[in-house]
């Protein structure tokens, strides 16, 4: 079945272009609109499997618009914004009221952009159609840092791999240091899941490295937003910042972030590099280095998302001794990542958003696994 998408745009090239590339990938578009107020009554006539939605229109803006779609008639949406200040800021809160995922419009170049067939429209409405909107309208906090409770879906017993990777040297994973580092990976339908899960925790949480899936310029409004609703502090990484407890650093984006040692520190190294599983930041190029660096000291996570990023790194560091554990599929909004991860036997548990922090502060609480 194919699926259905509508595009509302108060734009008449970008509403062309996209229809354009939407048709080109297999996705039939059942119509199109200037702005909210024209799209209800067309929307009503033949209901979208996708929404893709400008941010900035007139009459009626789309944060406005999103609301009342998913008070009245939830649907996925898919923001199509600009990489600016304000675009950001709106697109955050777009995916924080509800939308599925986003996809940035140059306000430069348009034009290519509009062209390039590649520009992840087509992919961002496949996996919206696929998108758990039940996971996305249950995000209540359910509990506070300690509450009881924890219920945790323990792994099958699997066999180690014969041959499980090692640091790439003696000095590499800190094996004389109690201190414990938490490595999360997540992507689309990760800023209101990453939200429920940092607001229960507090600054007595181990220092945490992330990944999430986003481009330039959002990763500082995201920090920037979830360390005004957080305990924690929550930074974009810069190069050389150290990991300490109570701190949430997040790969910015465009750059890849690895896990460093400083002495008897933690630290992050921010570079650029090539594209790794369509991403920069990976989740697999920060899994990696977490696994050769801290091995056995970390805790690994990966959470909603799509494709297979970081399934493979999660596997390294459950193989170097890390403690590791999936986000359930009920919870996800997309349940892809935790999907591939699961697959290789990368996790030790299968764990529902509610209660990843308290999984979280728990397995920081265990004792390091024998070498």
């Amino acid at each position: 079945m194919s699926i259905k998408a509508f595009v509302v745009d108060d734009s008449a090239v970008v509403r062309k272009f996209l229809s354009d590339t939407l048709i080109a990938g297999g996705i039939e578009v059942v119509g199109t609109a200037s702005d909210p107020l024209f799209a209800w009554p067309k929307m009503e006539a033949n209901w979208p499997d996708v929404l893709v939605l400008d941010v900035e229109m007139p009459r009626m803006d789309g944060i406005t618009f999103l609301k009342k779609v998913m008070s009245e008639r939830p649907t996925p949406v898919v923001m199509c914004s600009t990489l600016t200040e304000k675009g950001c800021e709106t697109t955050l809160q777009a995916l924080a009221a509800g939308a599925v995922s986003f996809v940035t419009k140059p306000k430069m170049g348009l034009k290519d952009f509009l062209e390039d067939r590649g520009n992840g429209l087509v992919d961002a409405v496949r996996a919206a159609s696929r998108a758990n909107l039940r996971a996305l309208s249950g995000r209540a906090v359910a509990g506070r840092p300690g509450a009881p409770g924890l219920r945790v879906a323990p792994a099958p017993v699997r066999p180690m791999a014969s041959a499980p990777l090692r640091p790439s040297s003696a000095s590499g994973a800190m094996a004389e240091t109690t201190d414990r580092v938490v490595a999360i990976g997540i992507s689309t339908g990760g800023v209101q899941s990453i939200e429920v899960v940092l607001r229960q925790l507090d600054r007595t949480a181990p220092g945490i490295v992330m990944v999430q899936h986003m481009p330039e310029r959002f990763t500082a409004s995201f920090a920037a937003r979830l360390n005004t609703v957080c305990d924690m502090e929550v930074l974009e990484a810069r190069d050389g910042d150290r990991v300490i407890n109570g701190r949430v650093l997040i790969a910015p984006g465009g750059k890849h972030m690895t896990l460093k040692r400083s002495g008897a520190q933690y630290v992050v190294e921010v570079r650029d590099g090539p594209l790794i599983n369509h991403h920069r930041p990976s989740v697999d190029v920060l899994f990696r280095s977490v696994a050769a660096c801290a091995g056995r000291n970390a805790i690994g996570l990966i959470m909603t998302g799509m494709g297979d990023d970081g399934a493979r790194g999660l596997r390294d560091m459950h193989q170097t001794g890390a403690y590791t554990a999936a986000q359930d599929e009920a919870s996800c909004v997309v349940f892809g990542m935790p999907a591939e991860a699961i697959k290789l036997g990368a996790h030790d548990d299968i764990v529902p958003l509610s209660e990843v922090a308290g999984w979280i502060r728990q397995t920081a609480a265990r004792p390091l696994r024998r070498s």
